[in-house]
């Protein structure tokens, strides 16, 4: 069934190099978001939402990286089709969950909950990142859908440790 709706989505010569690049913008482990992260925390204003997605950004790598994606070696749809004609190299790890998803979805929540309007577009390109796995075959349905189930869980922990750290250090004060 989940290969049926990846057979489904339209590809075209227009669109191809721009699933490519949002997919690559991203970088191989989520880059874009931890570089994002260390450009937040150079500034006193934006420093909370910088500390919460690095945070977010190392819950995923950890709980989606090192945990979930051994713990279901689930392989990936261009695995199980190697006749699909493929736009980037065929990726080694697994496909469950999918941490392009995750690491792009816990940094656009961890900035919602922060800046609605940059959180906005944060979720936009969070999904236009998660349509791009779909799309580059690489990703099921399901491995989309749990990584922006798991990143949205993580971003809100991300923010809310923030809140509790910063609660505590301002109590320690007084």
């Amino acid at each position: 069934m989940e290969l049926s709706i990846l057979y489904a989505i339209p590809r075209t010569e227009v669109l191809d190099p721009v699933f490519v690049g949002v997919t690559s913008l991203a970088g191989s482990i989520g880059q874009l978001w931890l570089i994002l992260a260390v450009v937040l925390l150079i500034f006193k204003k934006t420093r909370r939402v910088g500390e919460a997605v690095l945070i977010s950004y190392i819950g995923v790598a950890v709980f989606g990286e090192l945990i979930l994606k051994h713990l279901f070696f689930r392989p990936r749809p261009c695995e199980v089709d190697q006749t699909f004609a493929m736009l980037i190299p065929r990726p080694t790890s697994s496909s469950f969950p999918s941490t392009h998803t995750a690491f792009s979805f816990g940094a656009a929540t961890a900035i919602f909950l922060n800046y609605k309007k940059a959180g906005i577009a944060a979720f936009v390109l969070a999904l236009l990142i998660a349509f791009s796995r779909l799309y580059l075959f690489v990703h099921f349905p399901t491995d989309v859908l749990c990584g922006a189930i798991l990143g949205v869980v993580i971003g809100i922990a991300a923010v809310r440790l923030c809140g509790m750290a910063e609660k505590t250090i301002a109590s320690q004060r007084r």
